[in-house]
């Protein structure tokens, strides 16, 4: 016979999700009541136009080359028996564990060694140079980025490609014209959510390329100078840019993703 009454285990999940609501959503309410109120004068200004512009642009860049690499390499890690699949992972694993700034200061060692002199003669300069903004967001962003995309890539069916190979498909063919259209959605999607985070990347930037005013400063780099000068007004302003930012890259990645699972319930005959 069921019991009459509230369940005291409900009320305490209740309870705990309205903290957690009260606790972000609160968060993101400083921010867009504060933001929202010196968005104008903000925009208007010199500098903090350069470090929208820089970040949109590092990070754009960014992402494509992630991109670029993280999909051979799920697609590696989903279609081919790798006898060192699992190592890969695991340090693929790892290196998503560990605080961006220890990311940042290997990548200085790295890039103050000969090699990174070498390519600083050839006119490829990353320490305290923009192009180390890229190099940054691309290491930390890669291992979420292969991540994704194994995800995307599983949730195809090997079927159609095992067909076609036996009508003498090639790798890339079947690649192109079966696995590439079906998980598509959700490619762009997980590409929409890398680009969100290279704009909030700071701790390896700030150890690889410092942050410069006009030189090397992304919105958050402007954040963080603001902040040291007591300037909140602008530090907000920068804040709602990037919450409004990754707001819209969110909407537009779960817009994606949902009509990715809708199209394939509808082929599943779901």
């Amino acid at each position: 016979m069921r019991k009459s009454g509230v369940d005291p285990f409900l009320l305490l999940c209740l309870f705990i999700t309205l903290l957690v609501f009260a606790l972000i959503g609160g968060n993101i309410s400083i921010i867009l009541l504060d933001g929202l109120r010196t968005l104008p004068q903000h925009l208007s200004d010199a500098e903090n136009q350069f470090a929208l512009m820089l970040s949109v642009r590092c990070a754009s860049i960014s992402t494509v080359l992630c991109f670029l690499l993280a999909v051979p390499t799920a697609y590696m890690l989903t279609r081919e028996q790798l006898p060192c699949r699992r190592v890969v992972e695991v340090i693929l694993e790892l290196t998503m564990s560990l605080p961006y700034i220890v990311l940042g200061l290997s990548l200085l060692i790295l890039f103050s060694s000969p090699l990174g002199k070498e390519l600083k003669a050839a006119g490829l300069p990353v320490v305290f140079d923009t192009n180390g903004i890229i190099m940054a967001q691309l290491v930390v962003n890669l291992p979420f980025a292969i991540k994704l995309c194994v995800m995307a890539l599983q949730g195809v069916d090997h079927k159609m490609e095992l067909v076609a190979g036996l009508l003498g498909a090639s790798p890339w063919q079947r690649f192109r014209t079966i696995l590439l259209p079906l998980c598509r959605n959700a490619l762009i999607g997980s590409l929409v959510l890398i680009w969100s985070r290279a704009l909030g990347e700071f701790g390896a930037t700030l150890m690889l390329v410092g942050v410069t005013r006009m030189k090397t400063e992304t919105l958050p780099g402007n954040i963080y100078l603001n902040v040291s000068s007591n300037d909140l007004d602008s530090a907000m302003a920068s804040a709602f840019v990037l919450l409004l930012l990754s707001g819209l890259s969110l909407a537009a990645s779960n817009l994606l993703t949902g009509r990715e699972g809708m199209r394939r319930r509808y082929a599943a005959g779901g």
